[in-house]
C-alpha cells in the first residue's frame, strides 16, 4: 500500500463486492497484482476445463478472479444460441497467490476520467421495430419475456482505472471489480449478483424491475412503492424468479429450493431495482462448472422459456454481448465463489469502450417507457463522465443576518438528504457546531454563507459580505435545452456545476439564464428556481420537470403563494409575469430578454 492511500501501484485487479448473505455493509475489498497463471478458454470445449481449474486452484488456496463472456453458454447448452466471439476470450482467469489490502484512494491521488461522447448503437425507430417483434413472439406463445440490449460505443484513450474509480462512484455499492488482463479490461460496476456459493449454500439474487428515482424523498417512496406493486413489474420479477427456481433445481438437493423474498426494492443512485432472493442446497460433489452449467447465462438477462429467448436476442441483436450479461467474479481460498451479472459494465479494447444497456420486455410493456428505462440506466455513464473532476462536495447556500441563519433546518434536512442519497456520513451535531462557529465570528451584518460536506462527512463553512439585492433583474432563455435536467447534481446542490456553467449568461445586464428540458419543459434558472404569472395565477415547474427542490421555491409552495404547473417554453408569450425565487435573495422580480430557442 502506498503511503499516500492510493491503489496499490501495481494492481491490475480490484475487486469490491457487497456480501450479499450480511446486511450489506461488511465489503470484500480487494487488490490483485500481477496473476501468477492465467487460465484462459477461447473455445466453447474450454470454458468446463477452466471452470474446473480455478475450482481445485481455488480449494489449494489459491484467489481467482475474472470473467465469462455471454457467448459461453453454448459451452453449457448447445440450443443457447449466441453470436460468434467478439474477438476476446469466452473465459478468462488471473490466479493470484496473495490478496493485497485496498485502502479508499485519498483525493487527488488518482487522475480524473475523462469526458465519454457514449454513441447509441440503435435509433428510436429501430427500437420501436424490435418491440413489436417481440410482442409479436409473445402473442404467438414463443415466449413470455425477451431481454432486449443494445451497446453503446465510444473511442477512449484515457486511464483505465481512473474511469473505473468513476464509474465506481458514479454507481456505488453493488458487485464492483475491475479487471486488466492486458489486452483488455473490464471495468464493472453491477448492482446485480449472479450467484454466490459458500460450502454447500447456493444464493441467487436476480434483478427485474426499475423505476427511476424520485425528486424529493415522499415522491422517491412513492416509486419504490408503485415499481413493488404494479402488476406488470410483479409479473416480470415473477417470471425470472421461476425460471432460476428451475435452474437450480438441476443442482439442488431435493425440496432445497426457495424463496426467501420477493419483490425487495433497493435504492441506487439514479433508480430503484427490484430483486428477489431464491437460494438452494447444492448436491454432494457439485463443482463450479455444475453451477454455471445449471445457472448461466443468468435467467434475468436472457428472458423465459430461456432458449427461446437466448435465440430471439441472437435474431434482434447484431452483434456479441461480450462480457455484458455474462458473469464476473471471484473465487476465494477454499471455494467460496460470488459472481456478479454484468450489467452496468464497460468494457476496453484497443481504444474502444462499450457498454450494454436493456430491459425485459413483456406482454404489456410500452415502447416509451422502457427506452425511458433505458435512459435511466445509462444514467451512471453520464455521472462517470462528466468533464469535471470526480470529487465534490456537497453545498448549502444559506443567507445570515445578525447572526441568525434563515431557514437554517431546512437547508440542514436537504443536506442530510444529499449525503443518504451520495452513501456520506452525516453528523448533525459536527455540522451545527461547524456553523455555530461561523456565526460567532460573524455576528453582524449580513452574510452568504456556503456550507459544504466533502466526500468524507467532514463539513465546512465560509461567509461572504452580501449586498442588497436589486429590486428587478433580467433573465435569458437558454438557446438549447438543458440535457442535465433530471441528473443527480440537478436533484441535489453540490459544487459540481459544469451543467450549469455552460449556460451561464453571455450578454451584458442578464443577471441569470432561464433553462428548459428536453421536452420543452421550463424548469429553473442556474442559480435559483422561477416563478411565472399564468392565467391570472402564480406557478412553479414541478420538480417532476428536473430541478432543484429550492428552499425559497418550497416555501412559497407549502404557503399556497407559488402552485406546481408545467409551464412550457411556447407558453411564454402567454406570462404575465416571472420572478427569481431561492433563500439566499428571496423573491425578486424579473423580465425575460429575447426569446431564442
Amino acid at each position: 500500500m502506498r503511503p499516500d492511500g492510493a491503489l496499490h501501484p501495481t494492481s491490475r485487479t480490484l475487486i469490491d463486492f457487497a456480501q450479499p448473505r450480511g446486511d450489506g455493509t461488511a465489503r470484500l475489498r480487494l487488490c490483485f497484482g500481477a496473476p501468477s497463471r492465467v487460465l484462459v478458454a477461447r473455445t466453447a470445449a474450454e470454458v468446463r476445463p477452466v471452470l474446473d481449474a480455478v475450482d481445485t486452484l481455488a480449494r489449494e488456496g489459491r484467489w481467482c478472479v475474472g470473467y465469462l463472456r455471454y457467448e459461453a453458454a453454448a459451452a453449457f447448452d448447445a440450443a443457447f444460441a449466441v453470436h460468434a466471439d467478439d474477438g476476446g476470450p469466452l473465459a478468462w482467469f488471473g490466479v493470484h497467490d496473495e490478496a493485497l489490502p485496498w485502502q479508499e484512494e485519498a483525493p487527488g491521488t488518482t487522475p480524473p476520467a475523462p469526458p465519454i461522447d457514449w454513441q447509441d448503437g440503435l435509433s428510436r425507430a429501430d427500437f420501436n421495430h424490435r418491440m413489436q417483434a417481440i410482442h409479436r413472439a409473445i402473442a404467438n406463445g414463443e415466449l413470455y419475456q425477451l431481454n432486449y440490449t443494445a451497446a453503446l460505443h465510444a473511442r477512449f484513450h484515457g486511464d483505465a482505472q481512473a474511469l473505473f474509480l468513476a464509474l465506481r462512484q458514479a454507481q456505488p455499492d453493488g458487485y464492483t471489480a475491475f479487471i486488466d488482463t492486458g489486452k483488455e479490461q473490464v471495468l464493472s460496476v453491477s448492482p446485480e449478483l449472479f450467484f454466490d456459493r459458500e460450502g454447500d449454500r447456493i444464493l441467487t439474487r436476480p434483478m427485474k424491475g426499475t423505476a427511476p428515482r424520485g425528486a424529493t424523498p415522499e415522491e422517491d417512496e412513492a416509486l419504490a412503492q408503485r415499481l413493488r406493486t404494479v402488476p406488470k413489474e410483479r409479473a416480470e420479477n415473477v417470471m425470472i424468479v421461476d425460471l432460476i427456481r428451475n435452474d437450480l433445481s438441476r443442482v439442488a438437493r431435493p425440496f432445497s429450493v426457495r424463496v426467501p423474498r420477493l419483490f425487495h426494492t433497493e435504492a441506487l443512485p439514479t433508480v430503484w431495482q427490484m430483486t428477489s432472493d431464491v437460494e438452494a442446497l447444492a448436491r454432494e460433489g457439485t463443482t463450479l462448472a455444475d453451477v454455471f452449467g445449471a445457472l448461466f447465462p443468468c435467467g434475468s438477462i436472457t428472458g423465459a422459456p430461456k432458449v427461446s429467448a437466448m435465440r430471439m436476442i441472437r435474431e434482434l441483436e447484431p452483434e456479441a454481448r461480450g462480457v455484458y450479461c455474462g458473469a464476473v467474479g471471484v473465487v476465494r481460498p477454499g471455494g467460496h465463489a460470488t459472481f456478479n451479472v454484468p450489467i452496468r459494465t464497460v468494457t476496453l479494447r484497443d481504444g474502444e469502450a462499450r457498454c450494454g444497456i436493456g430491459s425485459g420486455i413483456t406482454a404489456d410493456a410500452r415502447a416509451d417507457a422502457e427506452w425511458e428505462e433505458w435512459r435511466h440506466k445509462r444514467a451512471f455513464l453520464d455521472r462517470a463522465s462528466q468533464p469535471a473532476t470526480p470529487s465534490f462536495d456537497l453545498l448549502e447556500t444559506l443567507a445570515l443576518a445578525d447572526g441568525e441563519l434563515r431557514d437554517a433546518p431546512a437547508h440542514l434536512a436537504r443536506m442530510a438528504a444529499a449525503a443518504a442519497h451520495f452513501c456520506r456520513s452525516w453528523n448533525e451535531e459536527s455540522v451545527a457546531s461547524c456553523l455555530d462557529g461561523l456565526k460567532a465570528r460573524h455576528a453582524a451584518g449580513t452574510w452568504r454563507v456556503r456550507l459544504l460536506l466533502d466526500a468524507q462527512g467532514t463539513p465546512r463553512a465560509e461567509a461572504f459580505a452580501m449586498e442588497a439585492p436589486p429590486a428587478r433583474v433580467r433573465l435569458q432563455l437558454a438557446e438549447r435545452p438543458f440535457e442535465e435536467a433530471h441528473g443527480d447534481f440537478t436533484r441535489f446542490k453540490t459544487t459540481r456545476r459544469v451543467h450549469y456553467e455552460a449556460f451561464a449568461p453571455t450578454a451584458p445586464g442578464v443577471f441569470d439564464t432561464l433553462l428548459w428540458n428536453r421536452d420543452g419543459e421550463i424548469t429553473e434558472c442556474t442559480r435559483g428556481n422561477i416563478a411565472l404569472l399564468l392565467d391570472g395565477r402564480w406557478v412553479t415547474p414541478p420538480l417532476r420537470c428536473g430541478l432543484l427542490n429550492g428552499i425559497g421555491r418550497a416555501n412559497r409552495v407549502r404557503s399556497g403563494q407559488l402552485a406546481e404547473a408545467v409551464v412550457r417554453v411556447d407558453d411564454l408569450p402567454r406570462v404575465q409575469a416571472l420572478a427569481f425565487v431561492n433563500s439566499l435573495r428571496g423573491w425578486l422580480d424579473a423580465d425575460l430578454g429575447v426569446q431564442q430557442k
